[in-house]
This record gives C-alpha cells, structure tokens and sequence, in this order.
C-alpha cells in the first residue's frame, strides 16, 4: 500500500492508501528519499488545495522502484529527482521555435498534464512519467539531491536575465530561494553581491555562504548601495520575496537601464509606477519554474561546489509530522530554512 498526503480543506492534510496499480507505459514508480517542504505546499494547505495535486509535494528525491514495460534506460534502486521533461517538440511554442517555453515542460511544472500524478512527493513512493525524471549525479548526497529542484529554480532565473560580468547585485530577501539565487549570481561572475534580509538568522545564513555584504533592510543599506555604485544603484536586483508592496521599492534600487529580477511570487495585486519604470528604461524579467536543462546545471552547480545547499537543511520530519510544521512556516516566526519529509519516519 502506498501513503500519501494531500490538502484536505483549508489548513487541513489528510492521509490517504491506495494499492500500488499497474504501471502504464512510458511510467517509473519511485520510492521517495525526501520531499523538500516550500512555500508553494504552505500556500497550498492554508489555501485548502489552490494548487494542482501533484504539486502538493515536488520537492523530491528517491529510487526507482519499478520500470514501465518500455522504460529501458533506467534500473530498479537508481537515484533520481523529479524534473521537467525536454522541450517535446510538438506543442505550439516548440512548433514556433520557442522550446525554452515549451508548453508541455510547462504544464509538468505547474501539475496539469494528463498524467500527472494524483498525488506528489509526500508519500511512500509516487508513479510519474519516465520524462518527469532524471538521474542523481553520483557526487551529490540525498540531503543535496532533494535540493536540487529549488536550485534549479535560481538557476534558471539567472540564466534568464544573462548578468554581466563585475555586476553589482542585490538579492532582496535571504530565504530558501534569496541564499541559492545570491549564489548562483556570485557564480557567474558578479561583482559585488549584496543580500538584504530583515530577519537576523537568515542574514547569519547568508554570511555563513561567504557574504560579505549581508544588511538590514532601510536607509544604511540603500546608502551602501549608492555609495559602491557611485549613486546609480544596482545592475541587477533579484526580487525572491514574492511580497507585493516591495516591487516598486524594489525598482528604486535599480540603476536606469538596469534589471529587476523577478523570482518570488506574490499572492496579492501589485501597485508599481509605469511611469517610473519607463522613464529608467528598466528591463523586468519574470522567472517562474525552469527547463529540464536547468535541473542539470544546478545539479552540476551542487557537484562542484559552487552553489552549497546543505547548510539551507535545518529539519527533517515524518509525515505525520507534516501538519504540525505547516502550522509552524505559516506563523511567519519559524527559524526553518528548509525542511526535508523522511516518509519512512
């Protein structure tokens, strides 16, 4: 029998059984390891199921533990993590020559594709498509593996908005999220990072990945900024809170011609002035989920040392625990990073 776990109702999870079917094809089975917990599965449960199933628990990592009838390219025990399968080349963006938006990667990432699962990662184990999947790189431990989607996640936005080389960079917010976007940007070559974080803990966080320049947010920052840009502001500004009133804070950081990045995502409408950004000619590029050659490069990223997500691990829990900590993240006062589910606990 396979347990797994889904929203129930507002701020509610039940547990549920099912006997493990046959496996349809081009389909794996995979025994989950961990499934990272984010703020995507708190929305979720305080919003009594706003999200599709699927994505209620994407976060994972596991073995495989059984192979469709026509899935040659995998073994039973394998380590794998969940992902999004290549560009399909047949849905209208592919067919269009735009396969960085591919429909179908798409609508995996977002949980509403035909097959996608009934249930995600917060479970026993969970039956997926075999693109829905890809191998762990043998370098990386199971902690680092089951941190590999939200590395992909950073990885992709800065990929997307291209920063040069010596770019003065802020990332607002020190999050999950904030800490792997501030390292991927250190990454490829900026020339200062400065990450901005109200709460203490998460500032101890960012230092302890080698930040030098980590603030409080308010006026001794903004003064920071100004005094090492020669009062332009930043080249870059990644925005990984998702908090709607500091948008157009935010685009007050960023130098005229500068770029305000976009990760964190607001569950509310947002006040910006049009004017403002238009006058500054800014370029604002929003960056949500990835491609499946973005869950490589951040597994190659974690491989190499570039990007460290171990130390962003502060818990492991049980399923039955998963309510209790749910109940924690949504009060806003945990000191938890990130929390990994053991569904063998």
């Amino acid at each position: 029998m396979i347990t797994y776990a889904r929203v129930s109702g507002p701020s509610a999870v039940s547990f549920e059984t099912e006997s493990p079917g046959q496996l349809p094809p081009g389909a794996v089975e995979v025994s989950i390891t961990y499934c990272g917990i984010c703020a995507t599965d708190t929305h979720s449960w305080t919003s009594g199921g706003a999200v599709p199933p699927a994505v209620f628990g994407h976060e994972w990592t596991g073995t495989i533990a059984r192979l469709g009838s026509d899935v040659d390219d995998l073994v039973i025990g394998q380590r794998v993590i969940a992902c999004v399968g290549p560009a399909c080349g047949s849905c209208a963006m592919c067919r269009a020559g735009h396969a960085d938006h591919c429909d179908t990667a798409f609508a995996e990432a977002n949980g509403v594709t035909p097959d996608a699962p009934a249930h995600g990662g917060f479970a026993d184990s969970v039956v997926v498509a075999r693109r829905r999947v890809m191998p762990v790189l043998p370098e990386l431990s199971d902690v680092e593996a089951a941190l590999v989607e939200p590395t992909a996640v950073t990885f992709h936005a800065v990929r997307r908005v291209a920063q040069k080389l010596g770019a003065v960079v802020v990332v607002q917010g020190a999050g999950p999220i904030g800490l792997l976007a501030a390292q991927h940007a250190r990454h490829a070559g900026a020339g200062v990072v400065l990450v901005v974080e109200p709460n203490p803990e998460r500032r101890r966080a960012a230092t302890e990945l080698g930040f030098a320049e980590v603030h409080e947010p308010g006026d001794a920052f903004r003064a920071r900024l100004l005094t090492l840009t020669d009062g332009l502001g930043a080249d870059v500004l990644y925005e990984c809170t998702g908090a709607a009133p500091l948008f157009q804070p935010s685009a007050e950081l960023v130098r005229r011609g500068g770029t305000l990045a976009l990760l964190g995502f607001p569950m509310t409408t947002s006040e910006v002035s049009y004017g403002d950004w238009q006058i500054r000619e800014l370029t604002v590029i929003g960056s949500l989920a990835y491609n499946h050659e973005d869950f490589l490069g951040a597994q190659r990223s974690i491989a190499d040392g570039s990007v460290q997500v171990e130390g962003l691990h502060t818990g492991t829990i049980g399923l039955a625990q998963l309510e209790t900590l749910f109940t924690e993240l949504d009060s806003g006062t945990t000191s938890h990073a990130k929390v990994l589910v053991d569904p063998r606990r």
